[in-house]
C-alpha cells in the first residue's frame, strides 16, 4: 500500500500539470493517463471524460446493492499552480522522496489525496468490496483555475457519471492539540471566488517629463497601497465562534478573538498561519496578485490593470464587493474602472450527517482522542458544484503529527511543498476504512 501510493503520488507530480489559468495550460490528460492505468484492471468501471483538447478526468465506481443507500465520491484534481523554481531547495517537480517525504508541487494539493484516494479504490475493488451504497471516484482538471474544464463540467453536463449524496475533497485533517484535547478540522464551509479587475485610466507622456504627469501607474500602486492598510471590521459568525470555542482554549484567549472590536489585538498572540486563516475566515478579502501596464520604458502609462483574488464571506456578493473596492479608491474613482468577476458565492454543509458520525468512527482508529472541528475553507474547492447539486461536501484527509497546520500553511501554494509517507499511509487506510464503515 506505501509503495502503491507514493509511486502515484510520484508520477503525479513529476508529469507537471500545471494550471496557469489559460485554457490550454493543465494538460491533466498526463495525470489522468497515470490514474486510469493504476486503476484498470480491479474490477473497476473506469471512464474518462475529455472536456476540451488536454483536459481529461477519470471517473471510477463500485456499484451499489440498495438504491437506497447513499453515494459517496471521493473526489480529487490532477493540476497544480506555477512555481518560481529558484526559491525551492528541491526541483519542485522531481517528485524525489527525501528523507521520508515526497517533495513536489502538488505533493499537499492534493495528490496526497488524490493518490491515497486511488490506491483505495483500488484495494477495495481487489477484495471484492460489495457496498450498500455506490463508491465514486473522481480525478479533476482544472480545479486550479475553477473547475470550469473538471468538476463544474461534470456536476453540469456529465451528472450521471458523479451524481452523488456526499463527496470528500481537499483538505483538512492536520492534528490540532487543545487543552480539550486534539481536533482534526473539517472543512464543512468555504469562501467565495470572485477574481477581480481593476483597469486604473491616465494619460499617456513622454517618460523624461513625470513633473504633474497623469501616471496610471502611480495611481494604481497608491490603490493597492491603501489596500494594503483596508482594515474591514471582521465579521464573527456561527462557523468561526464555533471553531474557536471547538478549540478549548482557555477563554481569555479566545474570548478576544470571538470580538469584532479590536479582533486584529486578538488574533496577534496566534502562530503566523494560524493567524492568517483566522483573519481570512472572518473577512470577505481583496487581494492584489497581478499588475498589468505600460507598452514602451519611455512612454508614461495610459492604462494598468491590477487583478485581485477576492474571496466572499457567505452572504457577500457582487454589489458587496464594488462596495469595498470602492470604499479603497476613494478619490481616485473618477480614473478607475472596476470589473468585478463571476459571482461564486460561498457555499457550506451541514454536520448532523450520518457521514460526519462515519468520520469520527474511523479517525479515532489513527487518533483515539480526536474530535472532528468544523471549519472555514478561506480558499476554495470543487466541493462548492457538488454542494449547489445538492450533496453534502466535506474537505478532510488525515496528516501525520510530522505535519502541522503552521507548515502546511505556509507550503499550499507556496515553496517547498512536500508530504511524509507517513501521512500518504494514513489517508489511504482512512478512506479504504471509511468507505467500509460508511457504505458497507
Amino acid at each position: 500500500m506505501v509503495s502503491d501510493v507514493v509511486g502515484i503520488v510520484q508520477q503525479l507530480i513529476r508529469n507537471r500539470c500545471v494550471n496557469d489559468g489559460t485554457p490550454e495550460s493543465g494538460e491533466e490528460l498526463r495525470n489522468a493517463d497515470v490514474l486510469t492505468n493504476f486503476l484498470e484492471g480491479a474490477g473497476l468501471e473506469v471512464e474518462r471524460i475529455t472536456t476540451a483538447p488536454g483536459r481529461a478526468n477519470v471517473v471510477a465506481r463500485i456499484e451499489g446493492s440498495d438504491p437506497n443507500a447513499p453515494t459517496l465520491c471521493l473526489l480529487g484534481h490532477t493540476d497544480v499552480v506555477p512555481v518560481n523554481e529558484e526559491r525551492w531547495q528541491h526541483d519542485p517537480f522531481c517528485g524525489d522522496l527525501i528523507d521520508g517525504y515526497v517533495w513536489g508541487r502538488g505533493a499537499i494539493d492534493m495528490f496526497n489525496l488524490t493518490g491515497s484516494m486511488a490506491v483505495a479504490m483500488k484495494h477495495l475493488a481487489a477484495s471484492g468490496f460489495t457496498p450498500k451504497g455506490t463508491l465514486i471516484y473522481a480525478a479533476v482538471a482544472d480545479e486550479e483555475a475553477g473547475g470550469h474544464y473538471g468538476a463544474e463540467q461534470l456536476v453540469e453536463h456529465e451528472a450521471d457519471h458523479v451524481r452523488c449524496d456526499y463527496v470528500i475533497t481537499e483538505s483538512g485533517g492536520m492534528p490540532l492539540d487543545s487543552p480539550a484535547g486534539l481536533r482534526l478540522p473539517v472543512l464543512t464551509d468555504e469562501k467565495g471566488p470572485m477574481w477581480s479587475r481593476l483597469r486604473v485610466n491616465g494619460t499617456p507622456g513622454h517618460g523624461s517629463m513625470p513633473y504633474e504627469a497623469d501616471n496610471a501607474l502611480i495611481k494604481a500602486a497608491e490603490i493597492v497601497r491603501r489596500l494594503a492598510e483596508w482594515r474591514p471590521v471582521a465579521r464573527i459568525d456561527d462557523v468561526w465562534r464555533g471553531f474557536v470555542e471547538g478549540l478549548g482554549i482557555p477563554a481569555e484567549l479566545a474570548e478576544p478573538m470571538l470580538r469584532a472590536e479590536g479582533f486584529e489585538e486578538g488574533i496577534a498572540v496566534l502562530p503566523p498561519g494560524l493567524k492568517k486563516m483566522a483573519y481570512s475566515c472572518t473577512h470577505t478579502t481583496i487581494t492584489p496578485t497581478v499588475m498589468h501596464g505600460g507598452s514602451k520604458v519611455n512612454i508614461i502609462p495610459e492604462t494598468v490593470d491590477i487583478d485581485f483574488d477576492v474571496r466572499t464571506l457567505p452572504g457577500h456578493g457582487r454589489a458587496d464587493v464594488e462596495a469595498m473596492l470602492a470604499e479603497v479608491i476613494g478619490d481616485l474613482a473618477d480614473c478607475v474602472e472596476i470589473q468585478v468577476g463571476r459571482e461564486d458565492a460561498a457555499t457550506e454543509s451541514p454536520i448532523d450527517t450520518p457521514l460526519w458520525d462515519s468520520m469520527t468512527r474511523v479517525a479515532r482508529q489513527f487518533y483515539a482522542d480526536a474530535t472532528l472541528l468544523p471549519m472555514r475553507m478561506p480558499g476554495t474547492t470543487d466541493a462548492r458544484h457538488f454542494r449547489r447539486a445538492g450533496a453534502v461536501g466535506y474537505g478532510f484527509g488525515l496528516f501525520s503529527r510530522n505535519m502541522g497546520l503552521e507548515e502546511l500553511a505556509t507550503m499550499g501554494h507556496g515553496d517547498n511543498e512536500r508530504v511524509d509517507v507517513e501521512s500518504l499511509e494514513m489517508c489511504t487506510q482512512l478512506f479504504e476504512s471509511l468507505a467500509r464503515d460508511f457504505l458497507g
